[in-house]
Protein backbone atom coordinates (compact mmCIF):
# COMPACT_ATOMS: atom_id res chain seq x y z
CA UNK A 1 0.00 0.00 0.00
CA UNK A 2 3.10 2.35 0.07
CA UNK A 3 3.87 4.34 -2.69
CA UNK A 4 6.88 3.84 -4.99
CA UNK A 5 9.91 4.29 -3.37
CA UNK A 6 10.99 6.34 -6.97
CA UNK A 7 8.00 8.71 -6.57
CA UNK A 8 8.75 9.53 -3.01
CA UNK A 9 12.13 10.25 -4.03
CA UNK A 10 10.65 12.63 -6.53
CA UNK A 11 8.41 14.51 -4.37
CA UNK A 12 10.25 17.35 -4.06
CA UNK A 13 12.86 17.32 -6.82
CA UNK A 14 12.60 19.18 -10.25
CA UNK A 15 14.85 18.06 -12.96
CA UNK A 16 16.47 20.55 -15.21
CA UNK A 17 14.23 19.20 -17.88
CA UNK A 18 10.88 19.75 -15.83
CA UNK A 19 12.42 23.53 -15.41
CA UNK A 20 10.79 25.14 -18.01
CA UNK A 21 7.23 23.98 -17.25
CA UNK A 22 7.29 23.22 -13.49
CA UNK A 23 8.01 26.17 -11.10
CA UNK A 24 8.95 25.49 -7.64
CA UNK A 25 6.34 23.31 -5.73
CA UNK A 26 6.61 25.90 -2.98
CA UNK A 27 5.98 28.83 -5.07
CA UNK A 28 2.89 27.56 -7.12
CA UNK A 29 1.19 25.87 -4.53
CA UNK A 30 1.43 29.17 -1.90
CA UNK A 31 0.33 31.27 -4.95
CA UNK A 32 -3.06 28.00 -5.57
CA UNK A 33 -3.56 27.96 -1.46
CA UNK A 34 -3.54 31.89 -1.11
CA UNK A 35 -6.00 32.42 -4.21
CA UNK A 36 -8.05 29.43 -2.83
CA UNK A 37 -8.26 30.98 0.62
CA UNK A 38 -9.89 34.31 -1.75
CA UNK A 39 -11.68 32.35 -4.45
CA UNK A 40 -13.86 30.47 -1.39
CA UNK A 41 -13.93 33.20 0.93
CA UNK A 42 -15.63 35.73 -2.44
CA UNK A 43 -18.09 32.96 -3.33
CA UNK A 44 -19.40 30.00 -1.41
CA UNK A 45 -18.55 31.60 1.76
CA UNK A 46 -19.99 35.00 0.81
CA UNK A 47 -23.45 34.68 1.58
CA UNK A 48 -23.25 33.63 5.27
CA UNK A 49 -22.18 36.95 5.77
CA UNK A 50 -23.82 39.06 3.00
CA UNK A 51 -26.90 36.95 2.61
CA UNK A 52 -28.71 38.73 5.96
CA UNK A 53 -27.97 42.00 5.22
CA UNK A 54 -29.10 41.71 1.13
CA UNK A 55 -32.52 40.44 2.63
CA UNK A 56 -32.83 43.33 4.82
CA UNK A 57 -31.82 45.93 2.46
CA UNK A 58 -33.58 44.62 -0.69
CA UNK A 59 -36.82 43.33 0.64
CA UNK A 60 -36.00 39.41 -0.71
CA UNK A 61 -36.76 36.44 1.28
CA UNK A 62 -33.33 35.16 2.90
CA UNK A 63 -34.30 31.78 0.44
CA UNK A 64 -34.38 33.51 -2.21
CA UNK A 65 -31.12 35.11 -1.31
CA UNK A 66 -29.45 31.85 -0.86
CA UNK A 67 -30.49 30.50 -3.62
CA UNK A 68 -28.43 32.53 -5.70
CA UNK A 69 -25.54 30.27 -4.43
CA UNK A 70 -27.17 27.14 -4.89
CA UNK A 71 -27.73 28.40 -8.66
CA UNK A 72 -24.40 29.19 -9.08
CA UNK A 73 -23.60 25.40 -7.65
CA UNK A 74 -25.53 24.51 -10.23
CA UNK A 75 -23.94 26.24 -12.77
CA UNK A 76 -20.20 25.19 -11.81
CA UNK A 77 -21.20 21.23 -12.09
CA UNK A 78 -21.95 21.64 -15.46
CA UNK A 79 -18.89 23.44 -16.79
CA UNK A 80 -16.62 21.33 -14.67
CA UNK A 81 -15.93 18.40 -17.20
CA UNK A 82 -14.97 20.94 -19.69
CA UNK A 83 -12.77 22.86 -17.21
CA UNK A 84 -11.38 19.22 -16.64
CA UNK A 85 -10.47 18.71 -20.24
CA UNK A 86 -8.97 22.74 -21.12
CA UNK A 87 -6.69 21.79 -17.75
CA UNK A 88 -5.65 19.08 -19.27
CA UNK A 89 -4.92 20.72 -22.22
CA UNK A 90 -3.28 24.08 -21.42
CA UNK A 91 -1.83 23.32 -17.65
CA UNK A 92 -4.51 25.01 -15.60
CA UNK A 93 -3.10 28.83 -15.56
CA UNK A 94 -5.25 30.09 -18.78
CA UNK A 95 -8.29 28.28 -16.83
CA UNK A 96 -7.26 29.67 -13.03
CA UNK A 97 -6.77 33.46 -14.78
CA UNK A 98 -10.14 33.17 -16.75
CA UNK A 99 -11.89 31.90 -13.42
CA UNK A 100 -10.66 34.88 -11.36
CA UNK A 101 -11.92 37.11 -14.09
CA UNK A 102 -15.04 35.43 -14.52
CA UNK A 103 -15.69 35.70 -10.55
CA UNK A 104 -14.89 39.32 -10.96
CA UNK A 105 -17.34 39.94 -13.46
CA UNK A 106 -19.97 38.04 -11.20
CA UNK A 107 -19.26 39.94 -8.18
CA UNK A 108 -19.32 43.47 -9.84
CA UNK A 109 -22.68 42.63 -11.48
CA UNK A 110 -23.98 41.26 -7.95
CA UNK A 111 -23.25 44.34 -6.36
CA UNK A 112 -24.87 46.09 -9.08
CA UNK A 113 -27.89 43.76 -9.21
CA UNK A 114 -31.37 45.61 -8.48
CA UNK A 115 -33.79 43.33 -9.79
CA UNK A 116 -33.92 39.43 -9.00
CA UNK A 117 -33.19 38.16 -12.02
CA UNK A 118 -29.95 40.32 -12.09
CA UNK A 119 -28.85 38.97 -9.13
CA UNK A 120 -29.66 35.70 -10.03
CA UNK A 121 -27.48 36.25 -13.41
CA UNK A 122 -24.40 37.05 -11.04
CA UNK A 123 -24.49 34.04 -9.40
CA UNK A 124 -24.95 32.23 -12.89
CA UNK A 125 -21.77 34.16 -13.80
CA UNK A 126 -20.15 33.91 -10.31
CA UNK A 127 -20.55 29.88 -10.76
CA UNK A 128 -19.13 29.55 -13.96
CA UNK A 129 -15.96 31.04 -12.46
CA UNK A 130 -16.16 28.95 -9.51
CA UNK A 131 -16.33 26.13 -11.43
CA UNK A 132 -13.13 26.60 -12.99
CA UNK A 133 -11.29 28.17 -9.80
CA UNK A 134 -12.47 26.21 -6.70
CA UNK A 135 -10.49 22.34 -5.31
CA UNK A 136 -11.45 20.77 -8.73
CA UNK A 137 -9.92 23.04 -11.05
CA UNK A 138 -6.63 23.20 -8.52
CA UNK A 139 -6.46 19.87 -7.99
CA UNK A 140 -6.47 19.32 -11.36
CA UNK A 141 -3.76 22.09 -12.13
CA UNK A 142 -1.59 20.14 -9.48
CA UNK A 143 -1.91 16.42 -11.02
CA UNK A 144 -1.25 18.24 -14.62
CA UNK A 145 2.29 19.84 -13.33
CA UNK A 146 3.49 16.87 -11.56
CA UNK A 147 2.05 13.86 -12.48
CA UNK A 148 1.45 11.16 -10.04
CA UNK A 149 4.12 12.60 -7.42
CA UNK A 150 1.42 15.44 -6.93
CA UNK A 151 0.43 13.56 -4.14
CA UNK A 152 1.73 15.89 -1.44
CA UNK A 153 0.97 19.52 -2.84
CA UNK A 154 -2.72 18.57 -2.84
CA UNK A 155 -2.46 17.70 0.17
CA UNK A 156 -0.49 20.95 1.40
CA UNK A 157 -3.40 23.36 -0.64
CA UNK A 158 -6.54 21.71 1.55
CA UNK A 159 -4.33 23.19 4.21
CA UNK A 160 -4.61 26.19 2.92
CA UNK A 161 -8.04 25.81 2.00
CA UNK A 162 -9.35 24.76 5.64
CA UNK A 163 -8.46 28.64 6.19
CA UNK A 164 -11.07 29.99 3.97
CA UNK A 165 -14.35 30.39 6.03
CA UNK A 166 -11.85 31.76 8.75
CA UNK A 167 -10.01 34.64 6.33
CA UNK A 168 -13.28 35.30 4.82
CA UNK A 169 -15.92 35.52 6.79
CA UNK A 170 -14.02 38.40 9.12
CA UNK A 171 -12.82 40.12 5.88
CA UNK A 172 -16.58 40.21 4.40
CA UNK A 173 -17.62 41.49 7.87
CA UNK A 174 -14.97 43.83 7.22
CA UNK A 175 -16.44 45.07 3.94
CA UNK A 176 -19.70 45.02 4.93
CA UNK A 177 -19.20 47.57 7.86
CA UNK A 178 -16.91 49.37 5.78
CA UNK A 179 -18.59 50.01 2.53
CA UNK A 180 -21.74 48.01 2.57
CA UNK A 181 -22.89 44.45 0.72
CA UNK A 182 -22.51 45.86 -2.81
CA UNK A 183 -19.01 47.32 -1.45
CA UNK A 184 -18.15 44.24 -0.60
CA UNK A 185 -18.82 42.75 -3.90
CA UNK A 186 -16.57 45.47 -5.35
CA UNK A 187 -14.29 44.87 -3.03
CA UNK A 188 -13.78 41.46 -3.90
CA UNK A 189 -13.91 41.94 -7.33
CA UNK A 190 -11.55 44.28 -7.31
CA UNK A 191 -9.13 41.66 -4.88
CA UNK A 192 -9.66 38.88 -7.93
CA UNK A 193 -8.45 41.40 -10.50
CA UNK A 194 -5.80 42.58 -8.87
CA UNK A 195 -4.25 40.02 -6.35
CA UNK A 196 -5.66 37.05 -7.91
CA UNK A 197 -4.98 37.32 -11.60
CA UNK A 198 -1.68 38.39 -10.79
CA UNK A 199 -0.51 35.93 -9.07
CA UNK A 200 -1.58 33.04 -11.33
CA UNK A 201 -0.17 35.25 -14.38
CA UNK A 202 3.34 35.60 -12.64
CA UNK A 203 3.49 32.77 -10.64
CA UNK A 204 2.55 29.56 -12.75
CA UNK A 205 3.83 28.23 -15.65
CA UNK A 206 3.16 29.51 -19.27
CA UNK A 207 3.02 26.33 -20.63
CA UNK A 208 1.91 22.82 -20.00
CA UNK A 209 4.30 20.25 -18.66
CA UNK A 210 4.63 16.99 -21.44
CA UNK A 211 1.03 15.51 -20.95
CA UNK A 212 2.27 12.31 -18.68
CA UNK A 213 2.47 9.15 -20.42
CA UNK A 214 -0.30 6.41 -19.71
CA UNK A 215 1.25 3.65 -17.91
CA UNK A 216 -0.81 -0.04 -17.27
CA UNK A 217 -0.62 0.74 -13.61
CA UNK A 218 -1.62 3.94 -11.72
CA UNK A 219 0.74 5.72 -9.21
CA UNK A 220 0.43 3.92 -5.74
CA UNK A 221 -0.98 0.64 -7.40
CA UNK A 222 -2.73 -1.67 -4.36
CA UNK A 223 -0.80 -4.24 -4.65
CA UNK A 224 2.44 -5.35 -6.04
CA UNK A 225 0.98 -7.87 -7.87
CA UNK A 226 -1.38 -5.79 -9.87
CA UNK A 227 -2.21 -6.96 -13.05
CA UNK A 228 -0.50 -5.73 -16.05
CA UNK A 229 -4.01 -4.63 -18.51
CA UNK A 230 -7.02 -3.84 -17.25
CA UNK A 231 -10.45 -3.96 -19.53
CA UNK A 232 -12.38 -0.86 -20.28
CA UNK A 233 -15.10 -2.18 -18.20
CA UNK A 234 -12.96 -2.59 -15.45
CA UNK A 235 -11.95 0.81 -15.31
CA UNK A 236 -15.89 1.84 -15.70
CA UNK A 237 -16.73 0.33 -13.23
CA UNK A 238 -14.29 1.81 -10.69
CA UNK A 239 -14.77 5.01 -12.09
CA UNK A 240 -18.21 5.02 -11.51
CA UNK A 241 -17.68 3.18 -7.87
CA UNK A 242 -15.26 6.04 -7.01
CA UNK A 243 -17.79 8.91 -8.38
CA UNK A 244 -20.24 7.33 -6.01
CA UNK A 245 -18.18 7.57 -3.01
CA UNK A 246 -17.50 10.93 -3.58
CA UNK A 247 -20.51 11.94 -4.31
CA UNK A 248 -22.38 10.46 -1.50
CA UNK A 249 -20.00 11.77 1.32
CA UNK A 250 -20.32 15.63 -0.92
CA UNK A 251 -24.30 14.63 -0.08
CA UNK A 252 -23.46 13.98 4.11
CA UNK A 253 -21.11 17.18 3.95
CA UNK A 254 -23.58 19.69 1.87
CA UNK A 255 -26.48 18.84 4.39
CA UNK A 256 -24.59 19.33 7.45
CA UNK A 257 -22.37 21.96 6.53
CA UNK A 258 -26.10 23.87 5.98
CA UNK A 259 -27.91 22.66 8.73
CA UNK A 260 -25.36 21.63 11.80
CA UNK A 261 -26.35 24.81 13.63
CA UNK A 262 -30.07 24.26 13.45
CA UNK A 263 -29.41 20.11 14.47
CA UNK A 264 -27.27 21.39 17.28
CA UNK A 265 -30.53 23.44 18.71
CA UNK A 266 -32.38 20.72 18.57
CA UNK A 267 -30.09 19.02 21.48
CA UNK A 268 -31.79 22.31 23.61
CA UNK A 269 -28.53 24.30 22.92
CA UNK A 270 -28.94 28.30 23.21
CA UNK A 271 -28.10 29.65 19.63
CA UNK A 272 -24.44 30.59 21.21
CA UNK A 273 -23.81 26.89 22.81
CA UNK A 274 -24.48 25.72 19.24
CA UNK A 275 -22.68 28.10 17.01
CA UNK A 276 -19.41 27.50 19.81
CA UNK A 277 -19.90 24.40 19.04
CA UNK A 278 -19.73 24.17 15.60
CA UNK A 279 -16.84 25.91 15.59
CA UNK A 280 -14.68 22.96 16.32
CA UNK A 281 -15.70 21.38 12.92
CA UNK A 282 -13.04 23.58 11.37
CA UNK A 283 -9.89 23.17 13.64
CA UNK A 284 -10.77 19.07 13.35
CA UNK A 285 -10.56 19.79 9.58
CA UNK A 286 -7.32 21.29 9.52
CA UNK A 287 -5.93 18.98 12.63
CA UNK A 288 -6.41 16.02 10.59
CA UNK A 289 -5.32 17.68 7.22
CA UNK A 290 -1.80 18.22 9.32
CA UNK A 291 -1.86 14.62 10.55
CA UNK A 292 -2.49 13.26 6.62
CA UNK A 293 0.12 15.78 5.69
CA UNK A 294 2.30 13.90 8.04
CA UNK A 295 2.05 10.20 7.60
CA UNK A 296 -0.37 10.26 4.67
CA UNK A 297 2.23 9.30 1.97
CA UNK A 298 3.58 5.95 3.10
CA UNK A 299 -0.29 4.88 2.64
CA UNK A 300 -2.55 4.35 -0.01
CA UNK A 301 -5.09 7.10 -0.33
CA UNK A 302 -7.76 4.12 0.20
CA UNK A 303 -6.65 4.43 3.59
CA UNK A 304 -7.22 8.04 4.08
CA UNK A 305 -10.84 7.18 2.14
CA UNK A 306 -11.87 5.02 5.02
CA UNK A 307 -10.72 6.39 8.20
CA UNK A 308 -12.85 9.76 6.55
CA UNK A 309 -15.45 7.62 6.42
CA UNK A 310 -15.77 5.83 9.77
CA UNK A 311 -14.46 9.16 10.98
CA UNK A 312 -17.54 10.82 9.75
CA UNK A 313 -20.01 7.78 10.26
CA UNK A 314 -18.75 7.96 13.72
CA UNK A 315 -19.42 11.66 14.59
CA UNK A 316 -23.05 11.37 13.12
CA UNK A 317 -24.30 8.66 14.74
CA UNK A 318 -23.38 9.97 18.07
CA UNK A 319 -24.92 13.18 17.15
CA UNK A 320 -27.87 11.29 16.34
CA UNK A 321 -28.12 8.95 19.73
CA UNK A 322 -28.20 12.45 21.52
CA UNK A 323 -25.57 11.59 23.57
CA UNK A 324 -23.88 14.33 25.84
CA UNK A 325 -20.62 13.68 23.94
CA UNK A 326 -21.37 16.56 21.37
CA UNK A 327 -18.24 18.01 21.08
CA UNK A 328 -17.02 14.50 20.07
CA UNK A 329 -19.14 14.34 17.43
CA UNK A 330 -18.10 17.40 15.81
CA UNK A 331 -14.33 16.75 16.31
CA UNK A 332 -14.62 13.27 14.68
CA UNK A 333 -17.40 14.64 11.79
CA UNK A 334 -14.75 17.40 11.08
CA UNK A 335 -11.85 15.35 11.22
CA UNK A 336 -13.65 13.29 8.50
CA UNK A 337 -14.70 15.74 5.93
CA UNK A 338 -11.41 17.85 6.39
CA UNK A 339 -9.25 14.57 5.27
CA UNK A 340 -11.85 13.71 2.85
CA UNK A 341 -10.58 16.54 0.63
CA UNK A 342 -7.52 15.34 0.72
CA UNK A 343 -9.60 12.00 -0.61
CA UNK A 344 -11.30 14.13 -3.49
CA UNK A 345 -7.50 14.81 -5.19
CA UNK A 346 -5.49 12.19 -4.33
CA UNK A 347 -7.84 9.39 -4.64
CA UNK A 348 -8.42 9.47 -8.37
CA UNK A 349 -4.36 10.24 -8.92
CA UNK A 350 -3.53 7.02 -7.02
CA UNK A 351 -6.12 4.44 -8.78
CA UNK A 352 -5.93 6.03 -12.37
CA UNK A 353 -2.71 7.46 -12.86
CA UNK A 354 -1.53 10.69 -13.92
CA UNK A 355 -2.38 10.17 -17.90
CA UNK A 356 -6.10 12.00 -18.06
CA UNK A 357 -6.46 12.96 -14.53
CA UNK A 358 -6.86 17.19 -15.22
CA UNK A 359 -10.30 15.69 -17.55
CA UNK A 360 -11.43 12.91 -14.66
CA UNK A 361 -11.43 15.30 -12.49
CA UNK A 362 -13.59 17.53 -14.46
CA UNK A 363 -15.78 14.81 -15.33
CA UNK A 364 -15.98 13.94 -11.07
CA UNK A 365 -16.80 17.24 -9.90
CA UNK A 366 -20.32 17.38 -11.92
CA UNK A 367 -22.72 15.30 -9.75
CA UNK A 368 -20.64 16.15 -6.45
CA UNK A 369 -21.18 20.01 -7.29
CA UNK A 370 -24.81 19.09 -7.85
CA UNK A 371 -25.13 17.58 -4.61
CA UNK A 372 -23.54 20.91 -3.06
CA UNK A 373 -26.43 22.65 -4.45
CA UNK A 374 -29.41 20.19 -4.21
CA UNK A 375 -28.95 18.29 -1.39
CA UNK A 376 -29.42 21.15 1.81
CA UNK A 377 -32.57 22.61 -0.75
CA UNK A 378 -33.89 18.75 0.27
CA UNK A 379 -32.54 18.42 3.61
CA UNK A 380 -34.65 21.56 4.61
CA UNK A 381 -37.66 20.10 3.29
CA UNK A 382 -37.32 16.81 5.35
CA UNK A 383 -36.42 18.76 8.49
CA UNK A 384 -39.91 20.66 7.95
CA UNK A 385 -41.70 17.65 7.23
CA UNK A 386 -40.35 14.81 9.72
CA UNK A 387 -38.09 16.50 12.47
CA UNK A 388 -34.24 16.59 13.12
CA UNK A 389 -34.24 12.92 13.93
CA UNK A 390 -35.13 11.99 10.24
CA UNK A 391 -32.88 13.81 8.99
CA UNK A 392 -30.67 12.81 11.31
CA UNK A 393 -31.22 9.23 10.53
CA UNK A 394 -31.26 9.81 6.88
CA UNK A 395 -27.52 11.12 7.40
CA UNK A 396 -26.78 8.12 9.32
CA UNK A 397 -27.72 5.69 6.18
CA UNK A 398 -25.81 8.13 3.70
CA UNK A 399 -22.34 8.09 5.97
CA UNK A 400 -22.67 4.33 5.82
CA UNK A 401 -23.43 3.91 1.83
CA UNK A 402 -20.07 6.09 1.78
CA UNK A 403 -18.25 3.48 3.44
CA UNK A 404 -19.68 0.91 1.30
CA UNK A 405 -18.86 2.24 -1.52
CA UNK A 406 -15.05 3.07 -0.23
CA UNK A 407 -15.21 -0.98 1.11
CA UNK A 408 -16.23 -2.11 -2.88
CA UNK A 409 -13.25 0.20 -3.97
CA UNK A 410 -10.85 -1.45 -2.05
CA UNK A 411 -12.24 -5.03 -3.35
CA UNK A 412 -11.78 -3.86 -6.72
CA UNK A 413 -8.73 -2.68 -5.87
CA UNK A 414 -7.83 -6.22 -4.95
CA UNK A 415 -9.08 -7.40 -8.12
CA UNK A 416 -6.77 -5.93 -10.56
Amino acid sequence: MTPPPAADAALDRETPADAPTRPSRPVVITVLGITQILAWGSTFYLLTVLAPVIAAETGWPKTFVVGGLTLGLVAASLVSPRVGRMVEATGGRPVLVGSALTMAAGLLALGLAESRIAYLAAWLVIGLGMGAGLYDAAFATLGRLYGSTARSAITTLTLFGGFASTVGWPLSAYFVETFGWRGACFAYAAIHVLVVTPLYLALLPRRPAPAPVATTAAAGAPTPGAKPARSSGDDRLLRLTLSAALTVSGLATAIVSVHLITLLQTRDLALAAAVGLAAMVGPSQVGARVLEAAIGRRYHPIWTAAASALLTFTGVTILASGAAILPLALISYGAGIGIRSIVKGTLPLALFGPHGYAALMGRLALPQLLVAALAPLAAAWLLDAAGPTALLWALMGVTALDAVFVALIWAQMRGR
